[in-house]
């Protein structure tokens, strides 16, 4: 970071990391170590860039006589063991911004790779008490022949609430499994949470690979299109070192890569490989920026270096080349792939466009990539449903608030930024939003797939050892079997109750120190599935959604299950692979068979009573619609006079707004400063003009909290009714408290008594006394 502005955002950053650290460890429920609340926060942003997933907050060191061996904080397997992100945290937690040293870097990547050396050669397994939060990875690592085989890339992150200078490790194999060093520091972390996305870059000419192509001549502000090709030597590299970071991530579930091979491509790399090409249609991939170079033998030009390149079709090709190169021993330098590669040129664009060339790049699949995307149809109705459902009030809190469907990754914070003009304004948004009540359709399928099973004929497409599985295996049945009802209110309400039941249950099993165990990922929606199925569905949703919270019955409840569920998993998972087991229907079919001798006499009132139910009612699209509009129309209004002047006058300065954007944005002041109604041209040329100047020009609006509190300070004082009972009032005050002059109490007293006549004048008079009367202490009753 060069700027003192970047500074001071990066020290804001740190603080509120601190501040978040503090907060936690108050809270009753979570408590636990500063180190692992920042790991877990340093995770979550990760988690929210797409270069983790289903990160499991997990402590392990092993101390010798010499030192630590061993230490981890964390760590994510995804759900075809293709990769293993091991986690380790330097943390100081000092007042300000520390700088970590090289050799503090070194020390943790030998600690990280400590652990997966001591757990994949079973140095450490037999050690392990059942009860340590490592014990599932740590068996999954010596005795899983699965993980054996499929794991492609172990990723050692190092994070750090400090600063770091150093570059990553050099990678190198344990176990012929390649291990990967990342650095994740403040900046990084800073980064990531303003782009939600770090790019990927590739550098070919220095990995020794010549990529050539030819560019399209088609001239457009959109993208430039290539048409290049990439060598199976490559392919086989760039997907060992990125996996999934290669797919394009609005869509990533639906592209995503696995460990099975296509039979027909595996056939014609070992019996035909110069066919690869002709028969193979190659992969369509975006990027953000190129770099060409004259090929060695000067006949063309090649791909030297690319900046974030994603995958957006193709992705069974690159994966079944790379595993039949590592499971088959097959050579394929001689392979070459087909690569149409669009570089997008509208860099404020580059996200929609890339969506847009993802969908329609794969069409031909049974279920589109648009569907599983954020642009979906029940998406962006439960968005707007979002935006105009208030929650019931909460008894104690006089603030109602909204549980905010973050759509698309990013949008909270931008509402926020949209709304929230000024500081002021964004701790209004921040109490009516709150964070926790921010829900993606990741959360969506997780809370909803966790509650009820479902079944497409016999088989069974949703139930608890799916939401096992992770985020996107689960995202991807949810969508398939579990969302093609069109959302309302009612649906809205139903879901966040859910997510309620969920989030407390989650509470309840607790973090270390003082968790149940250490299967939180697992115990808590199985244990959910099973209250669910046992009690028919007849949990009343509609009570948690009016209490905005369940019940300490409930609650109880929830805990006796846990302890019944869990134990049940650990003593019943052959092997002691509790994971592998609990992301099998095999696990809950056993589970759901079993009635733990549980009574539900305790709760019989969280159920929904036959005949007795509430007539709930469902808003209609209008009515949706009608508070969208009253939504935008307040957001408008929100902005002072002064500021659509200066927004006009910005507009002028810069020639970013046309003659006719800045006659409107001066028209939508005036109206609102004369408190007129916009006309519909207004209303929606305002809500464009607004989000381009807080784009462009954000300062406009630092100065618009004091326009509003100079108005506040000039507008006059309402006069108070002068009446016969409050002069009354005042005699009877000033008889105790004698602070009228003998003339003023005189006046007051023939008023009371009717000696004078109540004029105009008279009150006017009266309306001096009477604020003397309050600067010294009278109250009216």
């Amino acid at each position: 970071m060069s700027t003192n502005l970047e500074h001071l955002e990066l020290a804001k950053f740190y603080r509120n990391i601190q501040q978040e650290i503090r907060s936690a460890q108050l809270s009753e429920e979570e408590g636990g170590s500063s180190e692992q609340l920042f790991t877990e926060i340093a995770v979550m942003l990760l988690a929210d860039a797409g270069e983790t997933e289903n990160a499991r907050i997990s402590y392990d060191e092993k101390v010798l006589k010499t030192g630590v061996q061993h230490k981890i904080n964390a760590y994510a397997l995804s759900d075809n063991y293709e990769t293993l992100d091991l986690f380790i945290t330097i943390y100081n937690g000092t007042d300000d911004i520390s700088r970590v040293l090289k050799d503090e870097i070194e020390k943790a990547g030998r600690r990280i790779t400590g652990f997966f050396k001591n757990a994949v050669y079973k140095d450490y397994v037999n050690e392990i008490e059942e009860a340590s939060e490592i014990f599932d990875l740590a068996h999954t690592l010596s005795d899983s022949k699965e993980l054996k085989e499929g794991l492609v890339r172990v990723n050692a992150f190092i994070l750090t609430d400090g600063v770091c200078s150093s570059d990553n490790l050099p990678g190198h194999s344990i176990d012929r499994h390649p291990i990967y060093y990342r650095i994740i520091d403040l900046n990084y972390l800073y980064n990531i949470s303003e782009k939600s996305h770090m790019p990927i870059e590739i550098n070919f000419k220095e990995d020794g690979f010549h990529v050539p192509c030819i560019y399209s001549p088609s001239d457009n502000a959109e993208y430039q299109s290539y048409l290049a090709i990439i060598s199976g030597s490559a392919l086989v590299n760039i997907y060992e070192r990125f996996g999934s970071r290669l797919l394009e991530q609005n869509v990533r579930s639906f592209l995503q890569f696995t460990g099975k091979i296509n039979k027909g491509i595996r056939k014609t790399i070992m019996t035909e490989p110069h066919m690869f090409l002709a028969f193979n249609n190659g992969l369509a991939a975006t990027a953000e920026e190129i770099q060409l170079e004259p090929l060695p033998d000067g006949t063309g030009s090649a791909v030297a270096w690319v900046k974030d390149l994603q995958i957006v079709n193709g992705g069974q090709t690159t994966a079944s080349i790379y595993h039949t190169w590592k499971k088959d021993k097959a050579d394929v330098s001689g392979i070459f792939v087909q690569l149409k590669l669009n570089v997008v040129k509208n860099k404020e664009k580059f996200s929609s466009v890339v969506a847009r060339i993802a969908e329609y790049a794969n069409t031909q699949n049974k279920i589109s990539a648009s569907d599983l995307s954020s642009n979906g149809v029940n998406h962006v109705l439960l968005e707007k449903l979002s935006r105009t459902i208030w929650a019931p009030p909460v008894l104690g809190k006089s603030q109602q608030t909204r549980w905010f469907y973050d759509r698309a990754r990013g949008q909270y914070k931008t509402a926020m930024l949209k709304e929230g003009f000024t500081q002021a304004k964004r701790r209004a948004f921040e109490l009516k939003n709150p964070k926790s009540q921010v829900l993606t359709k990741e959360d969506l399928a997780k809370y909803i797939n966790t509650y009820q099973e479902v079944y497409d004929g016999k088989k069974l497409v949703i139930g608890p050892h799916f939401v096992v599985r992770g985020n996107q295996k689960n995202y991807v049945q949810f969508m398939h079997h579990n969302f093609s009802s069109t959302p309302d209110n009612i649906y809205f309400e139903d879901a966040v109750a859910k997510a309620i039941l969920f989030r407390a249950a989650e509470k309840v099993y607790g973090v270390k120190p003082n968790a149940i165990g250490d299967m939180r990922y697992i115990t808590v929606p199985y244990t959910i599935a099973w209250l669910g199925y046992r009690l028919n569905y007849k949990l009343d949703l509609y009570k948690i959604w009016k209490a905005q919270d369940i019940s300490t019955g409930l609650r109880d409840k929830l805990r006796e299950i846990m302890l019944h569920v869990e134990s049940y998993i650990k003593v019943h998972a052959p092997g002691s692979l509790y994971g592998e087991w609990a992301k099998k229907e095999d696990c809950w079919n056993a589970i759901r068979r079993q009635d733990f001798a549980i009574s539900f006499d305790s709760i019989r009132d969280e159920l929904e009573v036959r005949g007795q139910g509430v007539n709930r009612t469902r808003i209609s699209n209008e009515d949706v619609v009608s508070a969208e509009i009253k939504a935008m129309q307040d957001r408008l209004q929100s902005v002072h006079p002064k500021t659509w002047e200066k927004i006009e006058e910005w507009g002028r300065a810069t020639g970013k707004l046309s003659p006719y954007q800045r006659t409107m944005a001066r028209a939508i002041g005036t109206n609102f400063s004369r408190n007129r109604k916009l006309s519909e041209i207004e209303f929606s040329n305002g809500q464009q003009i607004l989000d381009f100047a807080i784009e462009e020009a954000s300062e406009i609006f630092f100065d618009m909290e004091e326009y509003f509190e100079a108005d506040t300070v000039n507008v006059p004082a309402v006069k108070p009714e002068i009446t016969l009972e409050l002069i009354k009032a005042i005699v009877k005050w000033d008889k105790r408290s004698k602070k009228l002059k003998d003339f003023e109490y005189r006046f007051m007293a023939d008023l009371a008594e009717a000696k004078k006549p109540l004029t105009e004048y008279h009150m006017s008079l009266a309306l001096k006394n009477y604020e003397k009367a309050k600067r010294c202490g009278f109250q009216e009753d």
